[in-house]
Formats: C-alpha cells, structure tokens, sequence
C-alpha cells in the first residue's frame, strides 16, 4: 500500500502548522539557511549537484549542474528568477507551497541566491494565482521585518532583496526566456538559444531560472544531506516529487511520493482508484503536454527515467486520469485547443501546427473526418516536433502522435458512427 513521503509537505500536512515565519521557526525554519552562510558559494552548488536533485518544472536538468553554468566574471550583476508561472493543465502543487508553506520556498530561494552570488531575486507568478501572490508578498515582507532580507541576510551575509512579480495570463512565459522578457517589461517571447540565460537572461545578466518545487528542496538538502535526499528514489532519480493527480479518480489532490512509486499504486492507493466501478481506459503522467498512457501500460516507475523510457515524461507531475467513457478524441481536441490558443506565433510549425491540427480533429468531431486526415493529423504532430524555438511545438506535437497511435481505433469509430 502505497503512502506519502513527507518532506515538502511535512508541515502542510500538520492540521496545527502556522505558515507565518514565526510558525515556520518553531520547525526548524531558517537552520539550513544559517548552515548555508557557513559554506562558500562552490561548497553549495557542489552538495546540490551531490544530492541528485533534479528541477520540478518539467525539464528535469540537474539543478547544481545548472547553477554552476552560470557566467562568472562578467562584472555584471547576477540573478535567480524562481518560476512560479504554474499554467501547464493540471498542474497545482506549487500553488500548495506558495499558499501553505511559503517560507519554506522562501528559505530554499535564499540558499540559491548564496550559491550563484544573487544580490536580487525574482519570483514571477501566474497571474491567476492572486492568493499565492498575497500569501508571498506577505511572507517576503516579513522576512524583511526580522532582518532576514535587506542590507545584511540575517544581519551578517550580504545584502539580498526579493521581489514578487506578477505574471499577465500568458501560458508561454513559463518557458523560461519568455519569462525574462515578460519581467523586463517585453511581450513574452521565447528567446533564440544560445545565449542561455546563465550567460545573458535577466537584462542581459547572467541569470538562472528554478522552480518553486526545485527550490523548496533545498532546506531539507542542507539541513540532511546529499545522501539522505537521494535515498529517496532510484539512481539519477533523487528525492520525493509532489504530484497534482486529478481527473477520473475518488480522491483527487496534491501528493507527495518517493521517486521510486508505482504509477499504478499512485492511481490505486493514493488517488483511491477510479469512480463506480468504472475501468481505466488512460493516463496523461505528466501535464497535457507529455504522451499519454494506456490502462496497459501503467504499471511503471514514476520517475524521470522510467517514464522516458515508457515514452512519455514527468514534466510537470500532473496525473489525469480518464475512464472508459472518456471519449479520446474529444480530449485531445481539448488539449490541442488549449496550445493553439497559447502558441505566442513565432515560429511557424507551432502557430500553423497548432491551428491544422485543431481543425482537422474538429473534422472527426463534425463527421467529416477520414482515415488520410488521421494519417495527416499524425503527421502534422511530428512536424511540430523539434522544429520550434522553444518546447511548446513539442508540447502539442507529443500527445498528437500519442492519441494518433494509441487510440487511432476511436477516429475511426467516431467517423464509423458519423457514416
């Protein structure tokens, strides 16, 4: 029987936790970050990259790794921009750090500063997420009130200022140099790469861009150690992973599982299996954009590398789960709606794509559907592929090819029923 592991949420899951900095204290709060002014800004970075830990947004890129990119040098201000911008459906665990726990991402958001030499850093969040913008807005002034943050962190380290910053409603400014430009005050394009943002992001300044979730980790890595996070998971597979499962399940909500779970027990155990009686026809493991999974193939490792090697991702860890009445085409009608209504328009696969692809299902949908418009709806999803500037072109390209190959039998049903 499957049950949470509770290192994230270990607080949230205390009905008595007080969120205020001074609650957060009474856990512990603030120890790894006095360990941290302890240590050089390498020694850091290289128990990060110890620990195995891996970023929560999506990509899955070794987050110490990532840090030690950064330009040095330069004579140019450095920066952390954490990624709050939670839009990818289905997804809502972040959400549950910033509203519940803030200072705990607040803390690991600070230990990131002193291992990149960050003197300002940015938090950019969804624009919808009014109440976690309130929630942090009202913890980063407290952490100015105790002296924590300002001229000296926590009266000795060096001086360090952290802004909330509100997103506008654009899904594509969670890629994180659309981000940048979204906070510089720019239409939220994704950036032509190279230059990385470790090298040219923020202003033209070297900058790095972690997760909420990413950045949480980090307490609870100093304060234990490299070892005891990646005891948590598999080889190259670290720590625990909050999950956003929802859908077609009895118990639907925000988990926290090691990184060697079953798929089948998150769905089973954790979620309560699916509703009267009904039997599973599919899963998407990881945010709208990652390939979906049929019943028979569920039975996997939810980890980054057991999931790619499934053919599909983590990405987001956002389970939908669907019965058997689910009608397939509808859902990926659904899906392919949503990207070519986010597609920014900047590169052509993904701004035709999207639209192609939409209405070619819509085709099936209205009964005018045939088997070369499913051989083309296939197709038109590989061409979106690997050809755009960023990953939104994949994002949409992915689940095309999934719903195409996995349930192609349903096009051809819904055109049967449509004859």
């Amino acid at each position: 029987m499957l049950e949470e592991t509770l290192v994230l949420f270990r607080n949230i899951r205390n009905s008595d936790y007080d969120k205020s900095l001074k609650g957060y204290k009474k856990t512990g709060g603030f120890t790894a970050l006095r360990k941290a002014l302890e240590m050089q800004p390498g020694e850091i970075v290289q128990l990060t990259k110890d620990s195995g830990l891996r970023g929560r947004g999506g990509a899955g890129f070794p987050t110490g790794l990532k840090w030690s990119f950064m330009a040095k040098g330069t004579g140019k201000p450095t920066y952390l921009v954490c990624n709050a911008d939670e839009s990818e459906p289905g997804t809502c665990k972040d959400r549950e750090l910033m509203l519940h726990d803030p200072h705990q991402f607040l803390e690991g958001m600070i230990i990131s500063c002193l291992a990149i030499g960050c003197r300002h850093g940015y938090i950019y969040v969804r624009g919808e997420y009014w109440p976690s913008i309130k929630s942090l807005n009202a913890a980063v002034q407290e952490l100015y009130d105790d002296g924590i943050l300002g001229e000296k962190l926590l009266g000795k380290g060096p001086k360090l200022d952290l802004t909330v910053h509100p997103g506008a409603g654009a899904y594509i400014c969670g890629e994180e140099t659309a981000l940048l430009d979204s906070i510089e005050g720019k239409r939220g394009h994704p950036r032509v790469k190279p230059p990385f943002p470790a090298v040219s992001g923020f202003n033209a300044c070297p900058t790095t861009v972690n997760n909420v979730e990413t950045l949480a980790c980090l307490p609870f890595i100093v304060n234990e150690g490299a070892e005891v996070f990646k005891s948590f998971g598999p080889e190259n597979n670290a720590g625990t992973h909050l999950i956003s499962l929802s859908g077609h399940v009895n118990k639907p909500g925000v988990y926290e599982v090691r990184l060697d779970a079953n798929l089948k027990d998150i769905i089973y155990d954790l979620g309560g299996g699916i509703p009267n009686g009904k039997k599973l026809k599919g899963v998407i493991p990881g945010g709208a954009s990652s390939s979906v999974l049929t019943a028979a193939e569920i039975d996997v490792t939810y980890s980054f590398d057991a999931l790619a090697k499934a053919g599909t991702m983590m990405g987001s860890a956002a389970i939908m789960v669907f019965d058997e009445d689910t009608d397939a085409v509808k859902l990926l009608h659904r899906i392919v709606r949503f990207f070519s209504h986010e597609s920014c328009g900047q590169c052509t696969p993904c701004r035709e794509g999207t639209h192609w692809a939409r209405m070619i299902i819509r085709d099936f949908l209205d009964g005018n559907g045939n088997e070369r418009k499913l051989k083309r709806l296939h197709r038109v999803g590989g061409n979106m592929i690997g050809t755009t500037v960023c990953a939104l072109g994949d994002a949409c390209g992915m689940p095309i090819q999934a719903f195409t190959t996995k349930f192609a039998d349903e096009f051809r049903e819904v055109q049967a029923l449509a004859a």
